[in-house]
């Protein structure tokens, strides 16, 4: 009877010791180091948010077939850059700068492949009378 109670918790104990080295394993860091400090910040994220909203400026993100990322725009001014930082949300962190050529007024496409999986894309925007507008979008 002791033998079958030993060799149950020894069980859960391993199995709660490979979950442990799972999670840990794939753990990709935290969002913010202090979350008192980034509260802090929390009204100048909203007010950039509101001067961003003031432009009227829109972007829409897709794949295309050759696995780059193309961006559609809507009344950004002529001769913006556009940028795009990729990161993974899950799993091994990982992170891909991606820059853009215009291909046609308002439709821009990545130099290179973004890799297959689901990203977080955080796309900037930046005028040529340098005012920057950002938005952030999950990929599948």
């Amino acid at each position: 009877m002791a033998m079958i109670i030993v060799s149950g918790f020894g069980v859960i104990i391993a199995v709660n010791l490979f979950m442990a080295t799972l999670a840990v394993r794939g753990f990709g860091g935290v969002i913010v180091e202090n979350s008192y400090a980034a509260s802090q910040e929390f009204n100048g994220w909203l007010d950039t948010a509101r001067r961003q909203k003031a432009f009227g400026w829109s972007a829409r993100i897709t794949r295309n077939d050759d696995a780059r990322l193309e961006v559609a725009t809507s009344a950004v001014p002529a001769g913006a850059t556009v940028t795009a930082t990729a990161r993974r949300p899950l799993g091994r962190p990982e992170t891909t700068k991606l820059a853009f050529i215009e291909t046609t007024p308002g439709r821009y496409i990545a130099r290179q492949p973004l890799d297959e999986g689901r990203w977080i894309v955080r796309l900037t925007i930046v005028s040529p009378d340098r005012r920057t507008w950002s938005t952030e979008e999950h990929l599948q």
